[in-house]
């Protein structure tokens, strides 16, 4: 079986038709949900890009692998899920986008040539690549934002889009009626079409190198598909640019009782200046057609990917997953883009379709267990065949879900976010240490921790599902608080860092030093079998002279 594994960057879990979404039609996704299970209650190890795909790629907690923001190194000689899956016969690909920043000191330590098999996979979060495009290729006065070469820049130049980075001057910005860019970057032009062709923007670009990566792999594979949109900038060509008008955007889900002695993180991320942006109606009434655009595009786009699979018979023996590596806020609870615990930020769509027949009695459900990034990992292990490296894996597979079983599940998901490296940091005169919260979600309340000596957030998801009650401000005693600190306190005790045994290992190495003849604390002997004294015993050799 080989496994199609597709990420949307900032694609939130309501915003498809199969969660139920009022106005935007996404048949392909729900195609798969037909086919497959959706799971209601999925939610990434950390709400920032960086982070949350280290989990997705390690099978591991953010403060197990380290990488805990964008552009923070994943250290040298984590195990990722490229490993995992060589282990089991099954070759793991790229195409699309990382976030990966290379631990470059920690390769020249130990003397790994980034050119070379080990050293580039090292770089590459475990992956050989097919084609690797982050898909920010901003410009300031400092340089690039990504300093790479682009593929799609090279392929759009390739075309005679003339300039030096034509991702921005094209791909993501309009005309305005002067005949001057209309730069997707700014939200006033997130209605404007992109001044490219539709067939070349980003989004087919990246389908047509995944048919191509298709038509030549060879089984097992497993590909990687990690398209940047729906991600900001907002903009989207043409027909995709007005599908989508004021009529179909929500009333944001907020309430002025948030802004009431909010909690200090909270309270700074709404004073941030993404968040006074999205806290303007008129920024909403642009952006969030601009963005349902973008995802239209890419449901358009899946189902060309769809199409392929079922005319070429690879439909039969390709496991496929779709998934998002975080939320977009929009405007609800008084902030934009991603970062903090509530659901439209840290829950993501997650839908799985298995071609075995084991898995026909699941077919079109849904999954409402509490489900983590970090599950796909040891999923496609035993999806591939192998042995969970459980000692490593700190997921669980999702393969009984898939197939029809009531397995023993977790009674809580965690998300942990760094914000050490923002200006909600130096505006709350944090120290790194402290710029720190964990989520622990048990899917009846939702709590948020915060290093450095603040009170938590608390949320009742049943009788509250907008979260805009915080029950930790108006009842700090509230019970359940304290059942989320033990589920907290549980998960911070879990072994995550004996990576190089696993328990059979340990097993394994019971009583074997005594059968090699290491015996300490005897009397006399007799408390072990004879055996094991033999080669101690007898006439004593005779000293040298």
């Amino acid at each position: 079986m080989n496994i199609l594994f597709i990420m949307y960057d900032q694609l939130r879990f309501d915003y498809l038709s199969c969660a139920g979404h009022p106005h935007l039609h996404t048949p392909h996704f729900d195609r798969v949900a037909s086919m497959g299970v959706r799971f209601t209650n999925a939610y990434v190890q950390s709400p920032i890009c960086g982070a949350s795909r280290m989990s997705f790629y390690t099978g591991r907690y953010v403060s197990s692998h380290g990488a805990a923001w964008n552009g923070f190194p994943l250290r040298v000689g984590e195990m990722t899920m490229g490993d995992h899956l060589r282990d089991s016969g099954m070759d793991c690909w790229l195409i699309g986008k990382t976030h990966m920043k290379a631990d470059a000191e920690g390769m020249k330590r130990l003397g790994l040539a980034p050119d070379s098999m080990i050293g580039a996979r090292q770089s590459e979060c475990g992956f050989d690549v097919w084609t690797r495009d982050d898909g920010l290729w901003g410009q300031g006065p400092d340089g690039f934002y990504d300093e790479r070469r682009s593929p799609y820049n090279e392929y759009l130049k390739s075309l005679g889009y003339d300039s030096p980075n034509p991702w921005s001057d094209f791909a993501n910005a309009g005309v305005d009626e002067d005949g001057n860019k209309a730069s997707g970057w700014m939200f006033q032009h997130a209605d404007r079409p992109a001044n490219i062709a539709e067939e070349q923007s980003e989004t087919p670009w990246l389908t047509g190198r995944t048919i191509e990566f298709i038509e030549q792999a060879t089984a097992p594979w497993c590909a990687h598909v990690s398209y940047i949109k729906p991600h900001w900038p907002y903009i989207v060509p043409e027909p995709y640019h007005n599908m989508y008008g004021p009529n179909h955007v929500p009333a944001a889900t907020r309430h002025e009782e948030e802004r009431e002695d909010a909690h200090p993180v909270f309270g700074a991320y709404m004073e941030n200046r993404i968040a006074q942006a999205f806290q303007r109606e008129d920024v909403r009434q642009k952006v969030i057609p601009a963005y349902m655009g973008l995802i239209k595009q890419c449901d358009d786009q899946l189902g060309r990917l769809l199409d392929y699979l079922e005319t070429s018979g690879r439909m039969q023996d390709t496991m496929i997953v779709l998934t998002s590596d975080h939320g977009d806020y929009l405007g609800d609870h008084w902030l934009g883009e991603k970062d903090l615990f509530h659901d439209p930020s840290v829950k993501i769509p997650m839908i799985i379709y298995d071609p075995r027949s084991q898995a026909d009695a699941t077919r079109g459900t849904t999954c409402d267990a509490l489900v983590e990034a970090i599950d796909l990992a040891p999923t496609f292990v035993e999806a591939a065949g192998g042995k969970v490296a459980d000692h490593i894996l700190e997921g669980r597979s999702l393969v009984p879900w898939l197939h029809g079983e009531t397995p023993d599940w977790r009674d809580c998901a965690i998300s942990e976010f760094d914000y050490s490296a923002t200006p909600q940091a130096v505006k709350l005169s944090l120290e790194p240490k402290d710029c720190r919260l964990f989520m622990v979600c048990d899917g009846r309340f939702k709590l948020m921790h915060a290093e450095g000596g603040f009170r938590p957030m608390l949320f009742d998801l049943e009788a509250d599902p907008d979260e805009l009650n915080d029950l930790a401000k108006t009842d700090p005693e509230h019970p359940a608080i304290a059942a989320c600190y033990a589920h907290l306190a549980e998960w911070s005790r879990r072994c995550a860092q004996r990576v190089t045994k696993s328990d059979d290992d340990i097993k394994a190495m019971r009583g074997r030093s005594i059968r090699k003849g290491i015996l300490p604390f005897l009397v006399d002997g007799s408390e072990v079998p004879e055996e094991l004294t033999q080669v101690y015993r007898g006439p004593a050799p005779k000293r040298p002279d």
